[in-house]
C-alpha cells in the first residue's frame, strides 16, 4: 500500500538532526553511555518565572478553549513591542502570527508564497529543514556561499547573481545554524541594495539565535532603509528562553503575507497551544539577565570546545559569533583508517565516532557542506568535555589509508 504515498512523501527525507536522535535513542535503549552533541537544545530547564505563568494559566481556567487562529492580542502586543525596541521594526499586532513552533511559522510563509517551480535562494549552510519546506510548498531551492575563511558569508554580488526571473524568496538565518555566523550591517546593507532592485522578492530573516549572539551588536535586515516592507521576521522562544519543548513561534510580516499565513494555518492548525501562549508572554516580560546568564554560559562552553578541538589534527575550526554550534571540517580525516575501517565522507565520520566514541554529531552534507560536521556545545559542561576527549581517543588512533 506503500505505493498510494504521495511523491512529496517518497521524496522527502528526514531531518539529519533526527536521524541521528534515533540512533542514539537505539543505542541508549541497549545500555551505552552516549554523548550527544548532534541535537541544539539548551541544557537548561526553562526559567521558573516562565513555568509558573503556566500553572497561572492552568489554574485560572480560562484558557482552556480555542485561542484566536493567530495568537491571543496581549502576545501579539508584546511581541511587537518587543520588535520594537529591540529590533527597530514596526509591526502592529495584526501583522503578527503565533506558531507551534519556527518551523510551522516558516511553513506558512512558504505555503503562502511559493507556486510550483518557484526558486527560493538559500544562504549556504542552512538549517536541515529549509530544503524539505522549500519542496514541500512547491519551490526549488538555489544555493549561494561564502568562503569557508570568511564563515561562508556570501557577497551583494553573489546574491545578485542568483536571483532570477524565478526567485520568489531568499531565505537565511542569522546567527546561522550550523555556522554560527553573525551577519554585520554592512552585509546585510549589501543585501538590501540587491533586494531593493528587485520588487518580485521577499525575504525570510530566521532569526531564532537572536539573543544567542557574542558579537557587540544585532541587526535585523527588516530595520534597514526600504526593507520593512519587503521582509519576513522569523523568530520564537525555543533557544533564546529554554523552552524547545513549549514549541511556540511567530513571523512578523507585511500585512498582505501576515494574513495569507493566518489563514494558512487556519487550515492547518488553528492556533498553536493556549499555555504556551501564556508561558511565551511571560518569556517576553522577562528580565534579561536571565537570558545572558545563559548565553554567557554558551560562550564558555564555545571557547572551551574551540580550544579542545582545535587542539586536534585534522579538525579545521572557525569561530562561532552566535547560536550554539561548531562546524569544523573534517575533511583531513577522508581516507583515513584505524586499520579495519575506512573514513569515506563526513557521515563515515559521525558514524565512526558514534560507534567507537559514544558521542553523537551530526555530518554536514545535509546542512550545505560535505566536508563538515556540526557539533552542538549547549550541553552540559562535563559532558562536553569528555565528550571531546572521547573523540580525541578514537580521531588519534586513525592513520592515513593505503
Amino acid at each position: 500500500m506503500h505505493t498510494l504515498l504521495a511523491n512529496k512523501i517518497t521524496h522527502m527525507t528526514e531531518p539529519a538532526t533526527l536521524a541521528m536522535s534515533k540512533k542514539v535513542q537505539s543505542l541508549r535503549a541497549e545500555g551505552y553511555k552516549i554523548y550527544d552533541l548532534s541535537v541544539g537544545e539548551p541544557h537548561f530547564p526553562t526559567p521558573l518565572a516562565i513555568q509558573q505563568a503556566a500553572k497561572k494559566a492552568i489554574d485560572s481556567g480560562l484558557y482552556f478553549g480555542y485561542p484566536p487562529t493567530v495568537g491571543y492580542q496581549d502576545l501579539r502586543e508584546a511581541i511587537a513591542q518587543k520588535l520594537y525596541t529591540e529590533n527597530q521594526l514596526f509591526y502592529e499586532p495584526n501583522q503578527i502570527v503565533v506558531s507551534t513552533g519556527v518551523k510551522q511559522a516558516l511553513s506558512n510563509l512558504l505555503l503562502s508564497l511559493l507556486n510550483p517551480g518557484d526558486e527560493v535562494i538559500i544562504y549556504s549552510p542552512y538549517w536541515v529543514s529549509y530544503v524539505g519546506l522549500i519542496q514541500l510548498a512547491g519551490g526549488n531551492p538555489v544555493f549561494i556561499q561564502g568562503k569557508q575563511e570568511d564563515n561562508y558569508e556570501p557577497t551583494a554580488a553573489q546574491l545578485e547573481q542568483a536571483i532570477t526571473s524565478k526567485t520568489k524568496a531568499i531565505l537565511f538565518s542569522s546567527p546561522c545554524n550550523p555556522t554560527g555566523l553573525v551577519f554585520s550591517k554592512e552585509a546585510l546593507m549589501g543585501m538590501a541594495e540587491v533586494i531593493k532592485r528587485h520588487e518580485h522578492v521577499v525575504v525570510i530573516s530566521d532569526e531564532i539565535y537572536e539573543y544567542i549572539n557574542f558579537t557587540d551588536t544585532y541587526t535585523s535586515l527588516g530595520s534597514l532603509p526600504g526593507m520593512q516592507d519587503r521582509v519576513a521576521t522569523v523568530n520564537g522562544f525555543s533557544k533564546g528562553f529554554a523552552m524547545t519543548g513549549w514549541r511556540i513561534g511567530y513571523a512578523a510580516a507585511p500585512t498582505w503575507l501576515a494574513s495569507a499565513c493566518g489563514r494558512m494555518q487556519s487550515q492547518l492548525t488553528s492556533a498553536t497551544c493556549s499555555i504556551a501562549q501564556r508561558a511565551a508572554l511571560a518569556a517576553l516580560q522577562l528580565d534579561r539577565s536571565i537570558v545572558s546568564e545563559m548565553v554567557a554560559d554558551y560562550k564558555h562552553n564555545r571557547d572551551l570546545a574551540t580550544q579542545m578541538l582545535g587542539e586536534l589534527p585534522g579538525f579545521k575550526i572557525f569561530k562561532s559569533l552566535g547560536g550554539f554550534y561548531l562546524f569544523p571540517d573534517i575533511s583531513a580525516y577522508f581516507g583515513y583508517t584505524d586499520g579495519e575501517t575506512v573514513i569515506q565522507n563526513a557521515s563515515g565520520f559521525c558514524m565512526y565516532i558514534l560507534q567507537k566514541a559514544h558521542v553523537a554529531l551530526v555530518a554536514g552534507d545535509r546542512f550545505g557542506d560535505p566536508r563538515c560536521i556540526r557539533i552542538c556545545y549547549a550541553g552540559d559542561r562535563g559532558e562536553l568535555q569528555q565528550s571531546i576527549n572521547q573523540i580525541a581517543k578514537v580521531v588519534n588512533q586513525l592513520r592515513p589509508g593505503v
